[in-house]
């Protein structure tokens, strides 16, 4: 008998797997087939716009509730949306109305004038601060919930409009009433009054452009929060909320473009709506100026903040 002087032969042992590789393409076929979303990757545009008018009943309830609870922890309530703007226009008028006599000149009814522009240019303040503060306030919400963030400041400017609803019964309402004082002129009610919801419609679009785009700007630097409201304060003595910019500006050589400014074209096409001002009278130019800020601004500032996408609440 011959022995192996190797000794024992080992048992034969299974084969190792081999271990299988994924790139890049192999994943995105993946996805693709078995019909998956990536997390943290911004969505097509075409996809996002889809997504983002599914939630619209998400961004109605949003909006409808930011406006419900606006003020809710004070006695008056939701009266302060109508009691701030009035304060604000009084002193406005008293004292650059009246006491220094700004705009006086050129303005036949100074107090409709300063009442027009002080409750719009304060819609399109909040609209802008709502946008700013839309992400860092909800980012508990943004952090939980999978849905496209443009509801947030689209919800938020959404909410403003509807306060400015009962804000604009006012006003015109003062506007009306001023008409009958000895100090100011008349503001007839006609058909004119009718161009209102178009040019409130074409402010709130270029709000809403706005909002997306410092609430981007935001969420990238947090300290713009800051700087906002004294951007804002600058704005307002820029765009003719107190006095005429046709007047007081137009003697520069840059004036014009204070005049043609997107929120100068808002003021004067309200304006033009409901007073009967001489210097501000209806004109197809700004209408067509107030489209166009309308349309560039909304599109612009909504592809700015789609392309920060995926980097919100991760920052």
């Amino acid at each position: 008998m011959t022995v192996d002087a190797s000794g024992p032969s080992a048992p034969p042992t299974a084969p190792e797997p081999m271990e299988r590789t994924f790139t890049p393409d192999s994943v995105a076929a993946a996805v693709e087939e078995n019909e998956l979303e990536q997390i943290g990757v911004r969505p097509k545009l075409g996809t996002y716009l889809k997504e983002l008018w599914g939630t619209r009943a998400f961004i109605q309830v949003l909006a409808s509730s930011k406006a419900e609870s606006e003020n809710q922890s004070t006695y008056l309530g939701q009266v302060w949306s109508l009691i701030s703007p009035i304060i604000n226009a009084s002193v406005y008028v008293l004292i650059f109305g009246f006491l220094l006599r700004i705009g006086r000149e050129g303005i036949e009814n100074t107090i409709a004038f300063i009442v027009v522009g002080v409750f719009m240019f304060r819609f399109f303040e909040r609209s802008v601060m709502a946008g700013a503060h839309s992400l860092n306030k909800n980012m508990n919400l943004v952090r939980s919930v999978q849905f496209p963030r443009a509801v947030l400041p689209t919800a938020g400017v959404l909410a403003e409009l509807l306060m400015l609803g009962p804000a604009l019964v006012v006003m015109c309402v003062i506007s009306y009433l001023s008409g009958f004082l000895p100090v100011a002129g008349k503001v007839t009610i006609d058909a004119y009054w009718l161009l209102l919801v178009p040019a409130v419609a074409l402010m709130w679009i270029f709000s809403t452009g706005c909002a997306f785009m410092v609430a981007r700007w935001v969420a990238m630097t947090p300290d713009l929060d800051n700087l906002l409201p004294h951007f804002m304060r600058i704005l307002m003595y820029a765009s003719g909320v107190i006095f005429s910019v046709d007047r007081y500006l137009s003697q520069f050589s840059w004036g014009w473009l204070m005049e043609y400014q997107p929120v100068a074209v808002y003021l004067y096409l309200v304006r033009s709506s409901i007073l009967d001002e001489p210097s501000y009278p209806p004109d197809g130019f700004m209408w067509l100026l107030g489209a166009i800020w309308a349309v560039l601004f909304g599109v612009i500032g909504f592809l700015i903040f789609w392309s920060g996408e995926e980097r919100y609440g991760r920052d």
